[in-house]
């Protein structure tokens, strides 16, 4: 297990980098993440990572790309809700990196 140093906290990681305790989560965790990933993250990042914070507190699980594709395109419309927009914000990874900068879990059907 590895950590986020964030000021004089230590986060908790797994083994893949994601929050071993979600109540960790805050947007400072979210841009110290991000930054890891070489990320700066914009208002359309923060967009789709608060979208994705609602999704799991409705569903309590991560979506995967198709079903996060839906969910985005059914609450902010087809421009936004896309593959390409959100392989353009998300390195072409958006379900396994928005999942973890959002402060989620990684989804199940990712690898």
């Amino acid at each position: 297990m590895t950590a986020l140093q964030l000021g004089d906290r230590k986060i908790a990681l797994d083994k893949d980098g994601y929050l071993a305790d979600l109540n960790d989560w805050s947007p400072s965790v979210a841009e110290a993440l991000a930054a890891q990933e070489e990320l700066v993250l914009s208002d359309a990042h923060w967009e789709i990572l608060q979208l994705l914070r609602a999704f799991y507190a409705e569903f309590q699980l991560s979506p995967a790309t198709r079903p996060l594709i839906k969910y985005v395109a059914m609450r902010l419309g087809p421009e936004k809700g896309n593959s390409l927009n959100l392989n353009r914000l998300f390195k072409g990874t958006p379900a396994k990196l928005a999942a973890k900068l959002a402060g989620l879990p990684k989804p199940t059907n990712c690898l």
